[in-house]
């Protein structure tokens, strides 16, 4: 058995279990529907497959290298997840009788989902940093580093398909309580407001370089 291998799967699993942006938006939309929650989950994947092949073929050094790049993805990625957390603490401080029906949001179509967990995702200025750093130390020496990168990548894509579908389909079966009007406004007003201080987090943030 390959113990590094064995390693990195424990340390893959825990990075992509760890709540950050990506888990917030996908019990959002899971929330609209179980359609909407898996599809979110699916673009949040999607946004590592980008990550993970940017590590491997060493474009993340790019960007790690040049601090502008860095800096313009961190914005990207902090005004968006911005602009996510505000819109839902907005629907949960909406009157009573004016919060949307969960169902209603998932009309916009598995598109904007699948949308909202890609761009959460890839525009995560630490993601490639963090590839970039972790999987040459799963690499043993004298191995080819192009195989056992792609093997690597492939492995926190497939955790990362397990995990969120899983979290997607928890919250869809815990629906009817966590659809109640009330509990819906919560939520919303949770999940808003760590997806807010997520996005300021990463505008206030300095330049890494």
């Amino acid at each position: 058995m390959d113990a590094q291998l064995v390693a990195f799967t424990g340390v893959a699993a825990g990075m992509v279990a760890m709540p950050g942006a990506d888990f917030t938006v996908v019990v959002r939309n899971a929330l609209a529907s179980r359609r909407a929650g898996v599809a979110c989950a699916a673009g949040v994947a999607g946004g590592l497959l980008v990550h993970t092949a940017l590590a491997v073929a060493g474009l993340a050094a790019v960007l790690v290298a040049v601090p502008v790049l860095y800096r313009t993805l961190q914005i990207a990625g902090g005004a968006y997840v911005l602009y996510l957390g505000v819109r839902a603490v907005r629907s949960a401080l909406r009157p009573a009788l004016a919060v949307p029906d969960p169902a209603g949001e998932a009309a916009g179509g598995m598109g904007r989902s699948l949308r909202q967990g890609f761009l959460t995702n890839v525009l995560n200025p630490k993601a490639p940093v963090l590839f970039l750093s972790l999987l040459p130390q799963f690499v043993p020496d004298g191995a080819p580093v192009l195989p056992r990168t792609l093997l690597l990548a492939t492995i926190v894509v497939v955790l990362a398909l397990l995990w969120f579908p899983a979290v997607a389909l928890l919250v869809d079966r815990l629906g009817q309580w966590l659809r109640r009007p009330r509990t819906t406004r919560a939520v919303e007003g949770v999940t808003g407001g760590a997806l807010t201080a997520l996005g300021v987090t990463l505008l206030a943030e300095p330049p890494a370089h």
